[in-house]
């Protein structure tokens, strides 16, 4: 996990950019060549979402956001989804799953510039495991419409679809006010660390290099502007699927380390879970969330 509780600042390395390399010079044409027919115009390519700091939260120990399910209500109360190890009730145990067990915690919203610009509290952790994936929801006291009439700042929408390999992406941590881009690398069957296992995590480009106090980031498609996982671990040291080492298991059983490589946990799966009021219903169709 990206450790939820950081000790000391961590310095931040500036790495200068490399020289590009000389190109060699082509040697003189011997033959008479027809003139090269004029390039064709690129297609267009789509305008990326401009990704900022609205709606993320710093909460004790770690980041979050504030989310929204394609069908919430202004009505409905507000969601704050984070990491699993980052309750705090402390990680859950593997096939442990936590639901709608009060809370108080607080959170500190921040606007687009990344500055803390009022307090939500919980109601209840709305739900909670780090089986299968690494996730907290908590339900706010305030509802959708209430938060934007009083701070301005709407909630961050969850996608409902399986993110897709080269996607452009921003990790924003709350807690740190610090963004993390670059793009999905591709989906890990199964990533191991300690004693969990998740399923069908996303793997980052090595330029999202993302550390402790980013857990529970939301990872924000930069072409749609909608959240497509949470931040949760990275392997830090190069060991073998110990804790803070998560270590990469495929089909076969071929585990595979990558020191410096992070990831996250997609949440498109929690959209047919949530139900009206902003309730997880474990039952409803298309929802593989774990049960307790």
């Amino acid at each position: 996990m990206k450790k939820p509780l950081v000790g000391a600042l961590l310095a931040l390395l500036l790495t200068g950019a490399a020289a590009a390399p000389a190109m060699a010079s082509a040697p003189p044409d011997t033959v008479a060549q027809a003139p090269a027919p004029a390039p064709r115009s690129a297609p267009a390519q789509p305008a990326l979402a401009a990704v900022d700091f609205a709606g993320t939260v710093a909460l004790s120990n770690c980041s979050g956001s504030v989310v929204r399910t394609p069908s919430s209500l202004p009505s409905d109360p507000a969601l704050v989804l984070s990491n699993g190890h980052c309750l705090e009730t402390g990680f859950p145990a593997p096939g442990q799953v936590v639901m709608n067990k009060r809370s108080s915690r607080s959170f500190t919203l921040l606007n687009s510039a990344g500055t803390g610009v009022g307090t939500l509290r919980a109601s209840k952790i709305a739900y909670g495991t780090m089986t299968d994936t690494d996730v907290s929801v908590y339900q706010l006291t305030k509802t959708y419409a209430q938060i934007q009439s009083q701070y301005g700042i709407g909630a961050l929408t969850l996608s409902d679809t399986h993110p897709v390999a080269g996607t452009p992406i921003t990790v924003v941590s709350g807690y740190w006010k610090r963004t993390y881009s670059c793009d999905i690398d591709g989906f890990v069957y199964r990533l191991k660390e300690g004693d969990w296992t998740w399923k069908d995590s996303v793997r980052y480009t090595s330029t999202c290099n993302t550390i402790g106090g980013t857990s529970g980031s939301p990872v924000i498609d930069r072409t749609t502007g909608k959240v497509v996982a949470v931040n949760n671990t990275g392997n830090e040291d190069g060991q073998r699927c110990t804790v803070n080492n998560p270590c990469e298991v495929d089909e076969n059983g071929v585990v595979t380390v990558r020191q410096g490589i992070n990831y996250a946990q997609e949440t498109y799966n929690m959209v047919p879970c949530i139900g009206a009021g902003s309730v997880f219903d474990l039952s409803r169709p298309g929802c593989a969330l774990p049960k307790p």
